[in-house]
């Protein structure tokens, strides 16, 4: 599979995110070390899974992205999405289905567990670039039915997991996507507050997610139960300061903060590289967003737009919600921040998006 680099290639944008892999390496380490030998009694267990099962293969994968045809990607995105709920599906059967923290979202595959959620996030932008750019001649009243029952039947099986988070994010993205193929705004709008109504029933019902937004609301009343994570999160970015504690000097992540090298991470990084680090990083990210929109924007053939469009929005979402989350602007919301937090599925997951976006930048 020839690799083509032409004029218009994306060289900002690969730059970029080679910086920003490289400073979750970087800050993985620091924060792993002390847990791995907690745990598993090896310093370097957690940043050896980090490179061998998701950096390695993320970037093989992204290379493989990179040099195929979009319109092979097209033909095949529905079978992409059927397969990837089949793999959800999986995760409910005995001996394959592997429950942590409440939820089954993970399969055993031996050697491996793999997060079929983290890559329903691709394959939903995928299928959905391709689905609002068909050809296809719909009314705008057929166009919204349908979109709402395939977004229906893939929040099933989220729910089911449950996985509202990344339901949130996927929703999220696929009403942007929506809008962007020249829906009516109204269409989107009624969706957002559909969605919110949905949104409120599911936490209602659930004691430990209406938890976390009391523990938004007022975590000094809850400082040793559920509002504990945000607490100690705040402490951390709290403690960096201007210019951070020292690369590998963080004392919240010695057991005091929950998560720390998932979810939580950017806490300490904030903690040990001070606003300073925190400012850096977050310029990094503007950075890949312009770079993934202005692709997007220079795109005149419609699945190519629509999936630069998706993939930018859907990195853009989650690290928003993921930095925001850790800084007390939203509740927990139990999402990774891309490219840095520890877990194999989303990094591999993350960088096929990338390569998507650099294929279409160079055509």
């Amino acid at each position: 599979m020839p690799l083509n680099f032409s004029k218009n290639f994306d060289w900002p944008l690969l730059f970029i995110i080679f910086i920003i892999l490289a400073a979750g390496i970087l800050i993985l380490a620091s924060v792993s070390a002390a847990f791995s030998q907690e745990k598993i009694g090896n310093p370097y267990y957690f940043l050896k899974g980090q490179i061998l099962k998701g950096l390695i293969p993320g970037l093989i994968l992204a290379i493989f992205a990179f040099g195929i045809k979009l319109n092979f990607i097209k033909k095949f995105s529905l079978i992409l999405l059927i397969t990837n709920l089949i793999l959800m599906g999986l995760v409910f059967l005995p001996n394959l289905g592997i429950k942590r923290l409440g939820a089954v979202r993970w399969l055993n595959l031996g050697l491996v567990s793999l997060q079929p959620s983290e890559f329903l996030k691709l394959t939903s932008v995928l299928y959905f670039a391709a689905w609002l750019s068909s050809k296809q001649k719909r009314s705008k009243k057929e166009s919204l039915i349908a979109f709402l029952f395939i977004c229906a039947f893939i929040g099933l099986f989220l729910i089911l997991q449950p996985d509202i988070s990344t339901l949130g994010i996927i929703i999220l993205v696929s009403i942007l996507m929506y809008f962007a193929a020249g829906n009516p705004l109204w269409h989107s709008l009624l969706m957002i507050v559909g969605g919110g109504l949905l949104g409120f029933l599911i936490i209602k019902f659930e004691p430990y997610r209406l938890n976390r937004i009391l523990a938004f609301l007022n975590p000094e009343k809850y400082p040793t139960t559920i509002g504990y994570q945000i607490k100690q999160a705040l402490i951390a970015v709290g403690s960096g300061e201007i210019f951070g504690v020292g690369l590998g000097m963080s004392r919240q992540k010695f057991g005091f903060l929950p998560q720390s090298i998932s979810d939580s991470i950017f806490a300490i990084f904030a903690e040990e590289t001070g606003f300073i680090g925190c400012a850096i990083l977050i310029l990094f990210f503007l950075i890949l967003f312009w770079r993934g929109f202005k692709i997007a924007k220079e795109q005149k053939d419609e699945f190519s737009k629509l999936l630069a469009f998706g993939i930018t929005s859907w990195i853009m979402l989650q690290t928003l919600i993921n930095i925001a989350s850790i800084t007390k602007l939203l509740p927990l919301m139990g999402v990774p921040l891309p490219f840095v937090s520890y877990g194999g599925s989303a990094l591999v997951s993350e960088l096929i998006g990338v390569g998507f976006l650099l294929n279409i930048s160079k055509s």
